[in-house]
């Protein structure tokens, strides 16, 4: 089984309310905000962008959310480099993160299991 395209932007911002208001003013709309600085916003029926505050310390990151429709079913093709196998998240997803021959950091998202 293979990857389904691109699920969500998962971004990093020093400043919520700023970051999402930014958002909204190119047409996102709030989906949901949480209690702790964080939320998704969505633009028609591409992918979700999902904002979360980070302490100053930390450099803010992006990363492309990858689309896999069952994690059970989902094998990567040799050569493919998984740093984490898929696990249940927080927010009822399960998660896997892969690195591609730059280094650069990958997620891929499926449901959870039902």
């Amino acid at each position: 089984m293979t990857t389904e395209g691109v699920e969500a932007v998962f971004l990093e911002t020093h400043n919520w309310g700023k970051a999402a208001k930014f958002f909204q003013g190119l047409g996102y709309e709030l989906e949901f905000a949480t209690d702790h600085n964080s939320g998704q916003l969505r633009n028609g029926d591409g992918p979700y962008l999902f904002i979360a505050e980070v302490p100053r310390d930390k450099t803010p990151e992006m990363r492309l959310v990858l689309k896999v429709p069952d994690a059970d079913t989902f094998e990567p093709a040799p050569g493919v480099e998984v740093i984490t196998p898929f696990r249940d998240t927080h927010f009822g997803t399960r998660e896997m993160t892969v690195r591609d021959p730059d280094g650069r950091m990958w997620s891929l998202q499926a449901p959870a299991r039902r």
